[in-house]
């Protein structure tokens, strides 16, 4: 969901040395939920661990605080707690269009189209 900045702050694009000596907050459920979306096996599926645990946001967020810790950016993570009333409607989106996907996904591995996964 998120707060609706670009009304009133003016995107500028920065460099990571910019941030050096900084410190940045990161939401650490949006992050948790971007490489869970998006960090997958050639095959479509989640990485997952040797036990069949996913580890994708495990991975990817390892990666990103590495990164920017190496170039000396300070990280805060943010651990917000409780889903505010008004993003209920959006998670059950979320959800709904995680359930159409994973439908799709059995459709094309049933198929055999690996394009499609």
């Amino acid at each position: 969901m998120g707060v609706k900045f670009k009304d009133i702050v003016t995107k500028k694009q920065i460099s990571f040395e910019a941030l050096r000596k900084k410190t940045i907050a990161i939401d650490f459920s949006n992050s948790a939920y971007q490489f869970l979306s998006s960090i997958r096996q050639p095959d479509g599926a989640s990485l997952m661990d040797n036990k069949g645990r996913i580890t994708s946001h495990l991975v990817g967020m390892w990666s990103r605080f590495t990164n920017l810790t190496r170039r000396k950016i300070n990280l805060v993570i943010v651990f917000d707690g409780k889903m505010p009333e008004l993003k209920h409607g959006e998670h059950e989106d979320r959800v709904e269009r995680k359930e159409a996907a994973k439908e799709k996904y059995k459709q094309a591995v049933d198929e055999d189209d690996r394009e499609l996964m």
